[in-house]
């Protein structure tokens, strides 16, 4: 028949053995209690850490101790650290365990450790693709189509129309005869007035007119019609 009471002392003294420094009991009545650190092994910065308590139960190893996870860093996951640490205890029971359960422990930190990287990695690479994505997209512009081009034209042209009109509007508008300007200049009305008042005292000097012959009117009257 087990002596429970030996097992557990006896895997006292191998667990202060082996972690020497960062084995720490909190009682040792009714039974022992006891706390254990843990780290996932990564060279990262941010590493996953905890520690592990236990409290043996009267009939360990045949009974499975009790286990809480405490001082979590870096990782929110602590419920199922400890149920996973539950099963595997439930696997090991009739020997001692603690030694197995930190392994465990340790093991699943890297696991998940692993899978936190991965996540942040996968999250940064989808980031870069969007931003790359939209930069091209934004290079890219429209890709055109047929019924994207025919659209654009129809919209051209109809945008040409309204421009040319105007533009033949301005012009017209612009475009004076002879007999308009000298309506609209009034200069000329009162230089003719004037001239007419003066009468005889006003003197042409013919010399200016020597050339009028060789002038033709009619081709001067259709280029202004033009």
């Amino acid at each position: 028949m087990m002596d429970h009471h030996e097992e557990q002392v006896n895997e006292i003294e191998a667990l202060d053995s082996i972690y020497c420094g960062d084995f720490e009991i909190i009682s040792v009545q009714p039974y022992h209690e006891f706390a254990i650190p843990v780290r996932a092994d990564s060279d990262d910065e941010v590493c996953l850490s905890c520690t592990l308590k236990f409290t043996y139960t009267p009939k360990y190893p045949d009974e499975v101790p009790q286990i809480e996870v405490q001082d979590a860093e870096n990782f929110e996951e602590t419920d199922r650290l400890a149920e996973h640490l539950k099963e595997t205890a439930q696997e090991n029971l009739g020997m001692v365990m603690v030694f197995t359960l930190v392994s465990a422990a340790q093991e699943w930190l890297n696991q998940l450790g692993d899978e936190l990287k991965d996540k942040k990695e996968e999250m940064v690479r989808l980031k870069v693709e969007a931003e790359e994505e939209a930069e091209r997209k934004r290079f890219e512009g429209t890709r055109v189509t047929v019924e994207s081009f025919m659209k654009w034209k129809k919209a051209f042209d109809e945008e040409m129309s309204v421009f040319k009109k105007k533009v033949k509007e301005d012009k017209d508008s612009k475009k004076l005869t002879g007999k308009e300007l000298f309506l609209l200049d009034k200069s000329l009305n009162e230089s003719d007035l004037k001239f007419l008042e003066e009468g005889d005292d006003f003197k042409v000097d013919e010399t200016l007119f020597e050339d009028m012959d060789e002038l033709d009117l009619d081709e001067m009257d259709e280029e202004d019609d033009s």
